[in-house]
């Protein structure tokens, strides 16, 4: 608990600090409050334990509430689900903190990459810890970038995201993505937060990113189900494209992202160009 009483704390109190009274169902009580937020008092209430608890559990105390009572806290500071599993984690009652302590690297199995091989006109990627990519099918190089020529150590999804000015370019909605890439890894580190490449990944990020250690700072958490992101491709033109995450079974750590595009519209066009051109690069 040591290593991550002070990520708990600062996760409490910043996510008091973005709670709203009257959405938590609290009723006018006239006090002018001077910071926005839930006060102390009120968390404690609405999670039914006393002040001085709360007070303590903010304060990075080494305490273990009760299952029951992390998910009464989750409710009370009106946190989303991966909001609530990130609280679990930084409390201990999600599993055994630093339960991974993996140090080879990972590997897919030979069965991944052959579905990664048969998904022609789908782009595909796998991101293992720390946002690291694992495989990337032919698609999805040509729609992103090429990351199997990046040098294994640094093929990493957030360190592109971040420090590769073709990303910038690339996505138009770039601080959506970026954010959202901070935030999964916020979410990460609290699972295995005495990972030492994840540990240096961040030191890296936060040394040469202003905006990465800005919404760092922020400890806002994020977990990548489905969504969709805005391209503006070199090659052809503007696209949005859709993604869905897959989680393999026997592998908690690595999660699969397949991409797609409305059918009978622009990006569907563009997607099947670009799949076109790519067909004609490699018959080269």
């Amino acid at each position: 608990m040591a290593q991550n009483n002070a990520e708990l704390a600062d996760f409490l109190k910043r996510a008091r600090a973005q709670g709203d009274p009257e959405r938590a169902g609290l009723p006018p009580d006239g006090r002018v409050r001077r910071v926005p937020g839930l006060r102390r008092e009120e968390v404690a209430r609405l999670a039914g334990v006393s002040t001085d608890y709360y007070t303590r559990l903010e304060q990075g105390r080494r305490i273990v509430p009760s299952p029951a009572v992390v998910d009464a806290l989750g409710r009370a500071l009106g946190l989303d689900d991966a909001g609530q599993a990130h609280l679990r984690d930084l409390i201990g009652v999600g599993g055994p903190v630093g339960r991974r302590r993996t140090t080879g690297a990972q590997r897919l199995r030979p069965g991944v990459h052959q579905l990664f091989d048969s998904l022609d006109g789908v782009p595909a990627l796998a991101l293992g810890r720390r946002t690291d990519v694992l495989a990337a099918n032919r698609l999805a190089r040509a729609l992103f970038t090429d990351f199997e020529a990046i040098p294994a150590p640094r093929r990493n999804y957030a360190r592109w995201m971040f420090l590769d000015p073709a990303a910038r370019a690339l996505f138009a909605d770039w601080e959506a993505q970026a954010r959202n890439a901070v935030e999964s890894l916020r979410l990460e580190v609290g699972r295995d937060p005495g990972d030492r490449a994840t540990l240096a990944l961040l030191a890296e990020l936060r040394e040469l990113s202003p905006e990465f250690d800005r919404w760092w700072e922020q400890h806002r958490v994020h977990q990548r189900t489905h969504g969709s992101k805005r391209l503006t491709h070199p090659l052809v033109g503007e696209l949005t494209v859709e993604y869905e995450t897959v989680a393999l079974p026997g592998d908690p750590d690595t999660t699969l992202f397949l991409y797609t595009t409305a059918a009978g519209t622009a990006s569907r066009q563009a997607l099947d160009l670009l799949a076109s051109w790519t067909l004609t690069a490699l018959a080269r």
